[in-house]
């Protein structure tokens, strides 16, 4: 009778070992599982600066990388991605759906992420908007809170703009709330800052 309950005991500190390698292995996996995807993002938003606008990062994928933004006094420089959904927000930026194929684009973001580097802009700083079209620069105007409950963006098909949206406040425990932290952009005129390149 004794066989089994050494047995037992035996295996305690094995399987304790087993799910701290597990839970190890998974912990490790994800970085390197996000490092992926940004590289397959590169890799179609190269594709479509080579005349294949189609290329998706990955096969099974419900978007694709439609323009890269930048903030070079930052150190900023994103993919943007099609398709304004939760799984794609959690690769990077996104256009929200509508306004890509017109001028008064609305770019989201989530704030722990991609966009946490939005509480740093101030009014005059600049952002590049590349497409595989042609790239062109804005300048930040306007930073505002808005209640998502009471207000809403409001697109104007005939205004060249920019909105980046994310989440509010920055540094809250609580992700869905209803405020939203809005930087608006407008063409810069006249500018002498060179074309972005396209290389990571």
């Amino acid at each position: 009778m004794s066989t089994p309950r050494h047995w037992l005991y035996a295996a305690v500190p094995f399987t304790a070992a087993f799910f701290s390698l597990f839970w190890l292995s998974q912990s490790l996996w994800i970085p390197v599982k996000a490092e992926l995807a940004q590289w397959l993002i590169e890799r179609s938003w190269q594709a479509s600066l080579q005349g294949n606008p189609q290329s998706r990062p990955w096969p099974w994928a419900d978007t694709r990388a439609v323009a890269v933004m930048a903030v070079p006094d930052y150190g900023i420089r994103q993919v943007v991605l099609q398709g304004n959904s939760g799984r794609n927000l959690a690769f990077g930026p996104v256009f929200t759906e509508g306004t890509l194929n017109g001028k008064d684009w609305v770019i989201s973001g989530h704030r722990d992420t991609h966009f946490g580097f939005l509480k740093k802009l101030k009014k005059g700083d600049l952002i590049s908007i590349e497409t595989p079209k042609a790239s062109r620069w804005f300048e930040v105007r306007a930073l505002d809170i808005v209640d998502s409950r009471h207000e809403v963006l409001v697109i104007e098909p005939g205004l060249e703009r920019i909105s980046l949206v994310t989440c509010y406040p920055f540094n809250s425990p609580d992700a869905g709330g209803p405020w939203r932290y809005v930087v608006t952009a407008i063409p810069l005129k006249n500018t002498l800052k060179p074309r972005l390149t396209s290389s990571g």
